[in-house]
């Protein structure tokens, strides 16, 4: 048997959320297929496919659509099997903002009837040389509005690694029944 991790990713900090679950379900002894849902020649199996973690990251309020068309098109699929959601965001990274990161998992899960096992909140990461200057402007002044970082600082890092892979090995030793 094996784990499905699937993810959707726009400036990186989801893919190496992915890569590093994937490592830690190897070094828990777990066989893993890792799927980049924006891949549009790449086709997934489910044959085998145990657990499933999903991991995407929200822009604008939303998750990126081929990976909502990936949970779509799969959802019959992912019903019959443990799934595990990270939907990552910089709201995810602030208490004041955890209601609001809430919010995005929410709304994507209604629009695309999915139904996870277990789910978590998870911090994203800034980078200012991806964003032009009305993309900085927002998120400067709105997403990380009177939140402590620095912006003189090209990459911050708000991810905690440390909760993920804690979430990330309960999933994954819980009983798959």
């Amino acid at each position: 048997m094996s784990v499905l991790i699937a993810f959707g990713t726009v400036e990186g900090q989801t893919g190496k959320i992915a890569r590093f679950v994937e490592d830690l379900a190897q070094e828990a002894g777990e066989s893993t297929v890792l799927f980049d849902t924006s891949d549009k020649i790449e086709e997934v199996s489910f044959d085998g496919v145990e657990k499933v973690i999903l991991a995407a990251s929200v822009h604008q309020r939303r998750h990126p659509a081929p990976f909502e068309v990936f949970v779509s098109a799969n959802r019959e699929e992912l019903s019959r099997r443990k799934t595990l959601l990270l939907s990552v965001s910089l709201s995810a990274a602030f208490p004041e903002g955890h209601e609001e990161a809430q919010d995005y998992a929410d709304e994507m899960k209604m629009r695309t009837g999915l139904e996870p096992d277990a789910e978590l909140l998870v911090a994203g990461a800034f980078r200012a040389d991806r964003y032009d200057f009305y993309a900085m402007q927002v998120i400067k002044h709105v997403v990380l509005r009177g939140r402590e970082f620095d912006p003189d600082k090209n990459e911050h890092e708000f991810t905690n690694w440390d909760e993920l892979a804690a979430k990330v090995t309960t999933f994954l030793t819980a009983d798959p029944a």
